[in-house]
């Protein structure tokens, strides 16, 4: 009975302990230092992970997937030195994002100045559904639209918009916000009663899927336009599905241009889109007009060329770097002709997930998708600036606001000229070593961006013949599929070798396209998408040896 009451303690005395677990409110020289070490300890045993490999540690294991399952939620209080290492060891496995070696994903290693603000949000915990409960991070979301809409060419006097939770959520806004243009705003209260059209290209992103279905349109009603062998949507046939749809009554809300897709940077025809737009709209006689939304997450950091001399050249470019650069800002440049934007400055905005933006030409159309402030009795009593009123979501970090903008203060445009430059440049000089060999066939060469998508044949196979047969003809079909396999097979052997602290790591993609074909299989790729500043021509090198030696060690064996 001594002994367990000699354990048992008071809570203010755990409290006391508590307290050091937490940053002090007030200047306190002795837990600012706490922390400041705390912090350093787990960069310290976070940098003991990193090798020639480009993980951090030992790459993990499915079997652990399994075993978090049985996961219980803990007794006892534990201490900051124990979740230091805890910590320390979840990051065993991750990608570094920054290494050479690391091609896989349009994933940027983030600014030390991004990440800071991540911190301070982290330390702070603004919610910007208010300024009232985010001070001057809400000022943060402000000063970055306005910043954005200057770049893209918006009006930052009439434009708007918001930091989502996503591509996803971006696409969802804009799609939200053309439905809502159609009901007159009915929408919000009354639901979708009748079908209304999405239109988008078939290479555009899936998470055009999730928002079909989760704004309860459903997925029969996205029309997906067939693109071009540029990966890019073909006018003519969105033309004649347009036509097709307007001559049957069919309402449509938006139409998705995509300015870089994911897989091959395909950038779609805003302009020609928008003009179509209009045409359409007066020769049918709408009384609404469908809401075109750029999905520009990847390709918007482009637009720091706008104004870049092309002819003058100040940071020496190759002439093919050159070419690209000027071939995807012509389609870029016309961003200020969407009605909405969505952009990741965690794709190529060198900012940490999750900083996405959606941005609208007329703030104003904000208020269709606007609640009565009786409806949230607890909220907007002081202040000046309540996006919550028009937010899907109701609580929004002010993280994402503070790391974009410190990103692009840090930055400007000549930082992301150069790194966007950079890695485009880098991406040339590998499409131009792999398109040395027979054996090899670069599938974007149209699509000028950091992204490569190439496919390996195996001796006595002419990759071009090749290709143009997988594209085009049906009784090429099981030679498609067994290439598929081929690629696959060295894609595997290639990883293997990365995890041994040997090569570059790539990506996979199980359908670069379909055959032009009815019934077509997918086309599989391997795909280099270099991000980090630090890739050089060492790493471009080493992707072309490795697919070079891997493929004689499957003819060998």
């Amino acid at each position: 009975m001594e002994i367990e009451r000699k354990q048992r303690r008071h809570y203010s005395d755990v409290l006391e302990h508590l307290k050091t677990y937490f940053p002090s409110p007030v200047s306190d020289p002795i837990m600012d230092g706490y922390f400041v070490h705390s912090i350093s300890r787990f960069l310290d045993q976070v940098d003991n992970l990193k090798s020639a490999k480009p993980l951090l540690g030992r790459a993990v294991k499915n079997n652990h997937y399994q075993t978090s399952q049985q996961a219980t939620f803990p007794e006892n209080i534990s201490s900051v030195e124990d979740m230091t290492d805890l910590l320390a060891d979840y990051c065993q496995g991750m990608t570094i994002w920054s290494h050479p070696n690391a091609q896989v994903n349009v994933i940027p290693p983030p600014t030390i100045s991004s990440i800071t603000a991540f911190i301070a949000a982290a330390m702070y915990n603004p919610n910007i559904i208010t300024d009232e409960y985010s001070g001057r991070f809400s000022e943060a979301e402000i000063q970055s639209i306005a910043m954005l809409s200057d770049l893209v060419g918006y009006d930052p006097q009439q434009s708007g918009g918001l930091f989502t939770f996503g591509g996803t959520g971006t696409i969802l806004y804009g799609c939200k916000l053309g439905i809502e243009k159609i009901l007159g705003g009915r929408g919000m209260q009354e639901g979708i009663r009748e079908d209304i059209k999405i239109f988008s290209s078939d290479v555009s992103h899936y998470s055009r899927l999730n928002v079909a279905a989760w704004l309860g349109l459903g997925t029969k009603n996205l029309v997906a336009v067939p693109s071009t062998s540029n990966n890019e949507m073909s006018l003519s046939t969105l033309e004649e599905m347009l036509r097709a749809a307007l001559g049957r009554g069919d309402k449509v809300a938006v139409i998705i241009a995509t300015l870089g897709t994911t897989d091959a940077f395909g950038i779609d025809d805003l302009a020609a889109i928008v003009h179509l737009r209009d045409c359409l709209v007066i020769e049918y006689g709408l009384n609404y007009i469908p809401h075109v939304h750029a999905d520009a997450v990847i390709g918007w950091a482009w637009a720091v060329f706008r104004d870049y001399d092309f002819e003058d050249n100040p940071l020496g470019f190759h002439a093919r770097t050159l070419r690209s650069l000027t071939d995807s800002l012509e389609r870029i440049d016309s961003l200020q002709m969407a009605d909405s934007i969505g952009i990741d400055l965690h794709k190529t905005g060198y900012a940490p997930y999750i900083s996405s933006v959606f941005l609208t030409k007329d703030r104003n159309s904000l208020a269709l998708l606007s609640r009565e402030p009786e409806q949230m009795p607890y909220l907007y009593q002081v202040g000046h600036y309540h996006p919550g009123i028009y937010t899907l979501e109701c609580s929004r970090t002010g993280a994402g606001a503070l790391a974009a903008l410190a990103s692009m203060r840090l930055l400007g445009k000549q930082g992301y000229r150069v790194l966007i430059g950079h890695t485009v440049e880098m991406a040339e000089m590998l499409r131009e070593r792999l398109e040395r060999h027979g054996f090899i066939q670069v599938l974007n060469d149209y699509n000028y961006g950091p992204v490569t998508l190439f496919r390996v044949y195996p001796p006595g196979v002419d990759a071009a013949k090749a290709l143009q047969r997988e594209l085009n003809d049906p009784d090429y079909q099981s030679q498609l599929l067994a290439h598929n396999d081929y690629n696959r097979r060295i894609f595997d052997l290639i990883y293997e070798r990365v995890m041994q602290g040997e090569g570059v790591l790539l990506s996979w993609t199980l359908a670069y396209r379909h055959a032009n074909y009815s019934n077509a299989p997918a086309i599989a790729a391997m795909k280099s998408f270099i991000m980090s500043p630090w890739t050089d021509l060492k790493a471009i090198d080493s992707v072309v040896n490795q697919i070079i030696e891997v493929r004689e060690q499957m003819t060998s064996s």
